[in-house]
């Protein structure tokens, strides 16, 4: 009986357990989602200011740090979508040394992130 009681008394503990950690990691995503569509926003703000000195190495430094970012962001699939692929196309025009176009393609990609 006594072997019985710790038996069952284990497997409480350890489902508790398992529930408490579950519901840890299911709220996770959501706080991580918020920061790095923030972390986002930085490094596009910074490749701007960088693209309107015409230092387009330090830009290029910031546009892929926000492309990394960026595809981690979790939300509206098609707003994400749609913001990395003008964050693509900024990047792109910077390269080209546009720097007009580079900071219209920017812009937007803030505004669509800023939405999320």
């Amino acid at each position: 009986m006594k072997l019985i009681k710790i038996t069952l008394l284990s497997l409480s503990m350890a489902a508790g357990f398992g529930l408490q950690s579950a519901s840890a990691f299911a709220a996770e995503p959501i706080a991580g989602s918020s920061v790095n569509v923030s972390d986002t926003i930085s490094h596009l703000e910074s490749a701007l200011v960088e693209i309107a000195k015409s230092d387009f190495n330090t830009a290029q430094v910031h546009l892929k740090a926000a492309r990394v970012s960026g595809e981690k962001i979790t939300g509206n699939e098609s707003v994400v979508k749609q913001a990395n692929a003008l964050v693509i196309q900024g990047q792109i025009k910077a390269k080209l040394g546009d720097i007009k176009a580079a900071s219209e393609e920017l812009s937007k990609a803030i505004s669509l992130y800023k939405s999320l």
